[in-house]
């Protein structure tokens, strides 16, 4: 059996298996916004789906990551500013969701390396061609 990382995600299948890049279709399609689904572009060419959930995935951590350096100094200005547990609260999901986040690029990056053919080397901690 092909070998792939602990972070490989549950729901591809391994390289090599029946249908694995299909269900690496799959599911990339769902970790970008659903209006990419009308380019069978994407689905032709996994390893361009790869290189877009990739980007989606960076700049949703980007924005979390600016909202949460923010949050504090914005949300207590004017008219609408927030009591302070609720700012507490969002400050613990957005380091909830950049926590899922930056799990979703090792995911992400995992699926593409093997999409480019490579294969994962566990002794190595690492893809490469073989």
């Amino acid at each position: 059996m092909t070998e792939v990382p602990p972070w490989w995600p549950a729901d591809v299948r391994r390289p090599g298996t029946p249908d694995w890049e299909l269900s690496a279709v799959s599911w990339l399609l769902d970790q970008v916004p659903g209006d990419w689904r009308g380019h069978d572009v994407l689905r032709r060419y996994p390893v361009l789906l790869a290189r877009l959930a990739a980007g989606e995935t960076t700049a949703s951590l980007e924005a979390t990551r600016e909202g949460w350096r923010t949050l504090r100094r914005d949300a207590g200005r004017g008219p609408a500013a927030l009591p302070p547990d609720v700012v507490e609260e969002a400050m613990a999901a957005y380091e909830q969701q950049g926590i899922r986040l930056v799990e979703l690029q090792r995911q992400i990056d995992a699926v593409r390396q093997a999409i480019d053919g490579l294969s994962w080397i566990p002794g190595a901690g690492r893809w490469a061609r073989v």
